[in-house]
């Protein structure tokens, strides 16, 4: 990748946060990302579940609205502004450093040990709009569900679906969207399902993979999509959650 070996020239490799050489994140650096130690239901925020799961309370007001549940849970791996992981993210997704994919999914996965979530019959990364693609060169979500598909269990290589999601509106990046409203606006209509793959969401397990959320209007706009073609639940796993100034 031209973009990738003009940097490499031009910026020696070192460690984002301690500027140790040879590495882009360094394993003393990354054994201080501090794992969340407890998960919280992704739609009200506030109540502590088991794997950021659904709390009861949504659940029954979702249920009394007649409106779907479309996450079924959603897994922080760890605090977006700490020990400069949030820098670590920065550079990963807009410095081009591909190679960063493997220390971030060995915190996604540190995660999944620490909480007890199912094992999804197949992995969906979150899908970056072409022209953002050809701009980045690589889909920074396609890399953490690559290298989460190999190492969540050993010996068994779980499928990485990468043309079943399409993302069919380019849209403002949700970072520099400040209003909720207007985070969700954003999402609407942005996703669809490739009509050639629509078979294959049908009553699975699916694994949505995405770095950052905020809201998590990107991720309920992805797992809607596959509700509507019966996926049977659909998770979330993020790098981290990023807070709203």
């Amino acid at each position: 990748m031209i973009k990738k070996f003009i940097l490499d020239t031009l910026f020696p490799i070192s460690c984002v946060i301690c500027k140790k050489e040879n590495f882009w994140f360094c394993q003393n650096c990354l054994e201080k990302i501090e794992i969340v130690s407890e998960q919280v239901c992704p739609y009200c925020e506030k109540t502590v579940t088991a794997g950021g799961s659904i709390c009861p309370k949504c659940r029954l007001y979702f249920s009394q609205k007649n409106k779907g549940i479309f996450l079924d849970n959603l897994l922080v791996s760890a605090k977006y502004k700490k020990r400069g992981l949030s820098k670590v993210i920065h550079v990963y997704k807009y410095n081009f450093i591909s190679d960063l994919s493997v220390p971030l999914g060995k915190i996604i996965l540190k995660a999944f040990v620490k909480n007890d979530i199912p094992l999804p019959d197949l992995i969906i990364p979150v899908p970056l709009h072409p022209r953002r693609l050809r701009w980045r060169g690589f889909n920074q979500a396609e890399l953490l569900a690559d290298f989460i598909s190999l190492n969540l269990t050993v010996g068994l290589e779980i499928p990485v679906e990468k043309n079943i999601l399409q993302r069919k509106k380019y849209t403002q990046p949700q970072m520099k969207i400040k209003s909720y409203k207007e985070r969700i606006f954003n999402m609407q209509g942005a996703f669809c399902l490739k009509k050639e793959a629509r078979g294959k969401v049908k009553n699975q397990n699916i694994l949505l993979i995405d770095d950052v959320s905020t809201t998590g209007s990107t991720l309920l706009a992805c797992a809607k999509i596959l509700k509507s073609f019966g996926a049977k639940k659909v998770f979330g796993a993020i790098i981290a959650r990023q807070e709203i100034s």
